[in-house]
C-alpha cells in the first residue's frame, strides 16, 4: 500500500483503475526517472492546489518531467480517451447505459490570467477571458467540452460543441438549455442528425420568480461547473493554449470520477 501525502494523491484502488488506460512506455531509450503514478499525483496536486508548474513540491517529480508527461498525454489525446472510458464505467456503475440519450448544455465565463493566449470580453458577465462550453449527461458527467474566447455568443459556441454530436453520441435525442440558446439554434440542432431527430428544449426561468430559482435539468450542468471550480487551477483560466485548457477540464473530471469509482 502506498502512503498518500496529499489529498489529491491516488489511492491504490484508483491507480489500479486508471493504470491500464495510460499509454504504454516505449522500450527504447533510457529508463524513466519517475513512475507514472508519481507523475499523475503531481499533476493532480497542481490541479487541486492551483500552483504553478515550477512550484510543484520538491518531494514530487521535477516540474519539467511533470509538464512533459502532461503535454505528451495531451498530444496523444490520452486525457480525453481516459476521461471517456471512466465516464462509461461510472455510468454503468450508476445503472445507466454507456451511451446517453439526453444532455444539458451551458457555458461558464472565467477570467484569464496574465499569460499569453486567445481571450475575449463577455459583456453580459463583464468577464475578460474565456468560456468553457460543456454538454453533460443527466449525471452531470461531461460529454463534450469546448473552450473558446469569452466574446463568442452562447448560440455560436454551442455550434462548436455540438458539431460532432452525431458522430460521438448518436443516441442523444434531447438537449436542455437556457434562454440564451433560443432562436435559430433550435432549428440547427433539430437538423443535426439526418436519421434521428434531436430536440433542443429551452428551460426558461419563471418571470414572476424573484431571487434564486432551481430550474429543471439546468441545475445539473451548473453543479458540474461547481465541481470544476473546486479545483483551484480552474477558478480562472491559467493556460496559454486552448487545448491545454480543455485538457485541464478533462483531468478534473478524471479525478472526480476516480473518486466515485
Amino acid at each position: 500500500m502506498t502512503e498518500n501525502l496529499y489529498q489529491s494523491d491516488l489511492t491504490d484502488d484508483q491507480w489500479e483503475a486508471i493504470e491500464s488506460m495510460l499509454p504504454a512506455r516505449s522500450a527504447k531509450g533510457r529508463p524513466p526517472l519517475y513512475e507514472r503514478r508519481s507523475l499523475l499525483d503531481a499533476i493532480f496536486y497542481l490541479l487541486r492546489s492551483g500552483c504553478q508548474w515550477r512550484m510543484i513540491p520538491k518531494g514530487m517529480p521535477h516540474w519539467q518531467s511533470c509538464y512533459r508527461y502532461f503535454a505528451m498525454l495531451k498530444s496523444k489525446g490520452a486525457w480525453r480517451r481516459i476521461h471517456d472510458l471512466l465516464r462509461e464505467r461510472l455510468r454503468l456503475a450508476c445503472g445507466k447505459r454507456k451511451a446517453p440519450s439526453a444532455g444539458v448544455i451551458d457555458s461558464q465565463s472565467v477570467k484569464s490570467s496574465c499569460h499569453r493566449g486567445p481571450r475575449g470580453y463577455d459583456a453580459g458577465k463583464k468577464v475578460k477571458g474565456r468560456k468553457r462550453h460543456i454538454l453533460v449527461d443527466t449525471l452531470g458527467l461531461i460529454l463534450l467540452c469546448q473552450v473558446h474566447t469569452a466574446d463568442v455568443q452562447d448560440r455560436d459556441g454551442a455550434r462548436l460543441v455540438l458539431a460532432g454530436l452525431e458522430k460521438a453520441f448518436g443516441w442523444i435525442r434531447l438537449i436542455w438549455a437556457d434562454g440564451g440558446y433560443a432562436g435559430a439554434l433550435v432549428g440547427w440542432v433539430n437538423a443535426l442528425n439526418r436519421h434521428r431527430k434531436i430536440r433542443l428544449e429551452i428551460v426558461k426561468r419563471n418571470d414572476d420568480a424573484s431571487g434564486f430559482e432551481v430550474l429543471p435539468h439546468r441545475w445539473i450542468v451548473e453543479r458540474t461547473f461547481a465541481w470544476l471550480v473546486l479545483q483551484r487551477r480552474l477558478d480562472q483560466d491559467y493556460e496559454t493554449n486552448i487545448d491545454s485548457a480543455e485538457a485541464m477540464v478533462h483531468i478534473a473530471m478524471i479525478r472526480l470520477m476516480l473518486g466515485r469509482i
